[in-house]
């Protein structure tokens, strides 16, 4: 047998080898595909088969034995809040289970008794209802929690199951203060840098958002708030600035209203007018609040020529 039969013999037997080696070590890593079925969960959600083996996920409260059929998973929500489902027996007592609805930061904004539609002395799902009123929530989003029935009063007793909701928060107006140059000159077409060029604009928010320094971050959002319409017009601003943070907001006995900011990047100053028109917008937002009689900045540098 010469050389050349010999290499290929060789070449042949190690690629068996590999080939043989590299199928023992992954032969349980083999990915499964399983068909694209959907399956209509009672609550109207859908669910797929998932691998190994194919079957069809839980639904949503399928574990603990819980259907919500209203409201839906992250669905806004109004007052007062209809609450519809199944849950199976176990979930009552006396014909009855609670729920508890919870803004993002743990405030319980309402509670609800929900009351079976049929015998609930079974292990099957009965279907339930009930009506929640809430208020004071401070989020946009939250969670409705379903509470078992207890009477033992023991922990390991205790069913829970939640979902996801948003709230409809209550909206109202606030201005936000803009500057247009074209308002803002003198009879020799110089511009002035005052507050002749400053433009209220309307802008709608949550009532949730209404506190001084919410509105003034808004405020410093700059440009997004404007349309492109009132850019065509001329309104602007130089905000947002880099680096620019509003840090606390104190108002003082006297009506005076102490921002304090961190500018790290000395964005605030460049120039007398500049930062005159800066300062302008910033004073005039903060003066629709009927408490607020004047402004002042802190540290004394920011907003300085």
């Amino acid at each position: 047998m010469n050389k050349t039969y010999l290499t290929i013999i060789l070449i042949l037997l190690g690629l068996i080898l590999l080939g043989t080696g590299y199928y023992f070590l992954n032969k349980d890593e083999g990915t499964i595909v399983c068909t694209q079925e959907a399956k209509e969960c009672p609550d109207g959600s859908f669910v797929s088969r998932k691998p190994p083996k194919c079957e069809f996920d839980l639904c949503p409260g399928e574990a603990e034995g819980i259907f919500v059929f209203s409201p839906k998973k992250e669905e806004t929500i109004n007052n007062p809040l209809k609450i519809a489902g199944q849950a199976k027996g176990s979930w009552y007592f006396e014909g009855q289970f609670n729920a508890e609805l919870y803004d993002e930061y743990d405030y319980l904004a309402g509670t609800a008794i929900l009351t079976a539609k049929d015998n609930w002395m079974t292990e099957d799902f009965v279907a339930f209802e009930g009506e929640l009123e809430f208020s004071g929530f401070s989020s946009d989003t939250g969670w409705l929690r379903f509470l078992s029935a207890n009477p033992s009063g023991l922990p390991e007793n205790q069913k829970i199951y939640e979902i996801p909701i948003k709230f409809e928060s209550p909206k109202t107006k606030i201005l936000l203060y803009y500057y247009n140059p074209e308002l803002d000159k003198d009879a020799s077409g110089n511009i002035k840098c005052s507050r002749d060029g400053l433009v209220a604009i309307e802008k709608e928010i949550s009532v949730n958002q209404t506190s001084i320094p919410e509105v003034i971050n808004i405020l410093l959002k700059g440009k997004e708030n404007l349309s492109s319409e009132q850019l065509a017009e001329g309104i602007t601003t130089e905000f947002p600035l880099e680096g620019l943070i509003l840090e606390s907001t104190v108002l003082r006995a006297d009506g005076t209203l102490v921002l304090t900011f961190n500018d790290t990047l000395n964005k605030t100053s460049g120039g007398s007018c500049r930062a005159s028109v800066l300062w302008f917008q910033i004073e005039e937002t903060a003066k629709q609040f009927t408490d607020v009689v004047r402004v002042e900045f802190e540290p004394e540098e920011v907003f300085q020529p």
